[in-house]
């Protein structure tokens, strides 16, 4: 590992757990964190090397190394999990990325198509706004609004977002651990990071991508609704398409079991190469 790779690796707090043929590399959504990946990732690393890490300013990276001309876009993210991927080396990565890091990894397969060997996608959202026949399950208004909420009082945009993104009032422990999260982050990333998960438009990225990819979709989701998951799998050619008998936006949080058992077929059914 080079110098270069070597701060990499402790910009964004890589973690490494297993080993196997298949690199697993777990990207995390908005305001969350890797730990969030301690039910699912332990699992599928007992055949795989699983590389967990944070984005800039989330978990334990620190907000210092955060660039507004880089992260001002996705596609700057992308770069982020592009530059871990290589800096840990091995096979093409498998990106397993929730909510808007289904989106950075489908970015990063583009953008590096050699580095990318399939994109598992828990909940994506190529959009959440809507647009004529196209239902991302909020209008630009209301976005708009949850965004000017986040500036005036981020405390109770944290609470009230984290039991949007729960979704089951039967799971406070989910609720309580996302709005901790929210909370923690620094208030300027957390603004800017906001803007460019819920106001994105990556629809026509999402019809470019050829990998292998699998979507989970959670049948009771208020952020990205069964007919967004729907979508997503007729813009992506060949994809696989698991449907979880779940409330909420964070499986991997509330349905570890089933999350789990999908991308662990996701990655057994992927050709070797």
């Amino acid at each position: 590992m080079t110098l270069a790779d070597s701060d990499i690796v402790a910009r964004h707090a890589v973690r490494i757990v297993g080993q196997g043929k298949r690199d697993l590399l777990f990207a995390h959504g908005f305001g969350c964190a890797q730990t969030m990946w301690r039910h699912v990732a332990p699992a599928l690393a007992r055949d795989n090397r699983a590389i967990l890490f944070d984005y800039i300013g989330m978990g334990e990276a620190p907000a210092a190394a955060y660039d507004p001309i880089r992260h001002a876009s996705l596609d700057g993210y992308a770069r982020d999990l592009l530059d871990v991927a290589r800096a840990v080396g091995g096979p093409p990565k498998i990106v397993v990325g929730h909510s808007v890091s289904a989106t950075i990894g489908l970015l990063a397969a583009l953008q590096a198509p050699e580095s990318i060997a399939g994109v598992a996608m828990l909940c994506p959202s190529p959009c959440f706004l809507d647009d004529g026949p196209y239902r991302g399950g909020f209008a630009r208004e209301a976005i708009e609004g949850l965004l000017a909420y986040l500036d005036t009082n981020p405390l109770e945009w944290s609470r009230n977002l984290a039991g949007m993104v729960a979704g089951d009032p039967g799971r406070p422990d989910v609720a309580g651990e996302l709005e901790a999260s929210f909370c923690a982050l620094d208030a300027r990333i957390a603004r800017d990071f906001a803007r460019l998960t819920f106001l994105a438009d990556n629809r026509a990225d999402f019809a470019k991508l050829r990998h292998p990819a699998l979507i989970v979709q959670c049948a009771h989701d208020a952020i990205a609704g069964p007919a967004v998951g729907r979508y997503v799998r007729d813009a992506i050619p060949g994809s696989r398409f698991v449907e979880l008998d779940a409330h909420g936006h964070c499986p991997h949080l509330s349905h570890p079991g089933a999350t789990i058992a999908a991308i662990a077929a996701f990655v057994d059914e992927l050709p070797d190469g």
